[in-house]
């Protein structure tokens, strides 16, 4: 009727129900979502575990009488214009490795021109610490004394090739307890240094103090002169052992003299069962997580990089969940409504709109150059102009990104502060508790899950961001680990390495892109591998804690 304060009847068109048009409209979302999302864990799997598992090294012979071997890494269609015969339109691509002798990696061969393809089961595939993978058949072996080994005999192949490990891992471990002997005369030395370039070297007592110093270390290294001199022998004749044995591989017309120092280990691929195949990939796996990187990054592990990854996320957490509750607590316990309280709500939701490049440059300015410079002058004012905090590190990016992500804590913690029952506040405060002992005993504990949803959040973006830790700390190979046995132990000052800086430079930066691409498919694995981890065991811990507070809306 005109006039009438009644709404309109809504009526469904005839043969479709009501609202089954947006059901089917959020199911294929849905859909699509989890989709691409099992498309992208299958792209990054597949060509990560390819990185890991010993594929065939064939044997192509050529129509121009050429042979090439090496494993097959890809295959596409030709182009017409570029096509040999009209039988085959397809290449293949090759990584022939060699790299010295070859110039490259990989190359690519029209089928059209191959006239034979096996694969050999003497083909073997050196790993090598310089220019990369090796292809070849062993035709010549020489021992550590310069004897000659029988190429054709396994048990005088296996013979050597353990020796040549053993000689490896001696060196490493000698290298090391020489570090280890040198400390003491290393701080020595540098606490010398120090003092021969400060200003109080032109004063009595400080000259009084340098001769001191000089002494000591002229008792030191007279000390460990003789041990120190044992252990340089020992390692300069196991190098002349690992330079004098080598292997000789013959690919085609190509010939390689590889020297035992360079040789990682020797696969016969070829020879490899499916079961020795699926253990020689989990070997790799596994070592891929706790070695370091080599051949600028392309080959080896990512240890630091892993190490730093989880070092960062560590160190960003201790700084952002107490940050963010404390500024949520008071934002919904204890601030007045108003003009003020509002505008801090709205600062809070557009920081977390604000670009993670502005962080870094915020992080390099106050924390590096602000912070890091004045504990350099009042602190480490011998050292300068070496900077010892005033400089990108562990403890600066931690930092960077407990800024960066204290919006998401303090958005979640006051959805989780504010779920919370005010029965629950005034029943406390009735029994005569506090407002303090009513926080601490009854809303924060309530609260804990809406806590670790903000900290789950707060982890995954720190994980991978790499914009703000290019400009305060992160770098492409840091040589020694923000934690070791040297005192104090936990470095903070130390540059470190990071997963997601790690798959930039490789995928990006790297001399041989080509080479580094699984690297970088296989660094991504593990970095999604542990956000799924660090979230997993918060999701487990909020799990808990929602069981204990069933009764309220969490």
């Amino acid at each position: 009727m005109p006039g009438s304060d009644r709404p309109p009847i809504l009526t469904a068109r005839p043969g479709i129900a009501p609202g089954l048009p947006g059901i089917w409209t959020s199911a294929l979302a849905t859909l699509m979502v989890l989709l691409m999302l099992v498309l992208l864990l299958w792209v990054v799997a597949v060509n990560a575990f390819g990185w890991f598992w010993p594929s065939r090294i064939w044997q192509l012979e050529l129509d121009d009488g050429g042979v090439q071997v090496g494993q097959i890494v890809g295959r596409e269609e030709i182009p017409d214009a570029l096509a040999r015969s009209d039988v085959s339109r397809e290449r293949v691509q090759l990584k022939v490795g060699n790299r010295e002798i070859t110039g490259s990696d990989f190359i690519w061969l029209d089928l059209a021109a191959v006239l034979a393809m096996s694969t050999p089961v003497d083909l073997v595939r050196v790993v090598r610490s310089e220019y990369g993978d090796a292809f070849g058949r062993i035709v010549s072996a020489v021992d550590g004394t310069g004897e000659s080994v029988d190429p054709t005999s396994s048990d005088a192949l296996e013979r050597l090739l353990t020796a040549g490990a053993e000689w490896r891992h001696e060196r490493a471990s000698l290298e090391k307890r020489l570090e280890r002997f040198r400390r003491p005369l290393t701080r020595l030395e540098e606490q010398l240094d120090l003092l021969e370039r400060s200003a109080r070297a032109e004063s009595e007592e400080g000259k009084r103090e340098l001769e001191q110093l000089e002494a000591e270390v002229d008792r030191v290294a007279s000390d460990l002169s003789q041990e120190l001199d044992r252990l340089r022998s020992r390692i300069d004749d196991i190098t002349e052992n690992l330079y004098i044995a080598t292997l000789g591989l013959e690919a085609g017309t190509v010939q390689v003299e590889i020297p035992l120092a360079n040789v990682v280990e020797v696969n016969w691929n070829n020879r490899m069962g499916l079961l020795a195949r699926i253990f020689h990939a989990l070997r790799h796996g596994v070592l891929f997580l706790v070695i370091e990187p080599r051949e600028a990054n392309t080959e080896g592990g990512v240890f630091p990089a892993l190490f730093g990854t989880v070092l960062l996320v560590l160190l960003m957490s201790l700084a952002v969940v107490p940050l963010g509750v404390i500024t949520a607590v008071y934002m919904t316990e204890y601030a007045s409504q108003g003009w003020l309280l509002r505008l801090a709500n709205q600062a809070v939701n557009n920081l977390a709109g604000v670009p993670s490049i502005v962080f870094g440059m915020f992080g390099l300015a106050f924390f590096i150059y602000g912070v890091g410079g004045a504990m350099d002058r009042t602190f480490f004012a011998d050292r300068l102009p070496t900077p010892t905090f005033g400089t990108g590190g562990v403890l600066w990016a931690s930092l960077t990104l407990a800024i960066l992500t204290v919006p998401v804590v303090v958005v979640a913690t006051r959805e989780g502060l504010l779920a919370v029952p005010r029965s629950w506040r005034e029943g406390s405060l009735a029994l005569g508790a506090t407002q303090w002992q009513t926080l601490r005993r009854i809303i924060l504990p309530a609260a804990m899950p809406g806590i670790l949803t903000g900290l789950i959040l707060a982890v995954s973006r720190a994980a991978g961001e790499v914009a703000p830790l290019m400009l305060t700390g992160a770098v492409k190979l840091a040589p020694s680990l923000p934690v070791d046995g040297t005192p104090p132990f936990l470095h903070l000052q130390r540059k470190f390495m990071h997963l997601g800086f790690h798959i930039y430079d490789v995928s990006m930066q790297s001399p041989n892109v080509e080479a580094a691409k699984p690297m970088a498919f296989a660094t991504t694995l593990v970095l999604l591998v542990l956000v799924v981890l660090m979230n997993l065991t918060a999701i487990i811990v909020r799990r808990r804690l929602r069981r204990a507070y069933r009764g309220q809306a969490v």
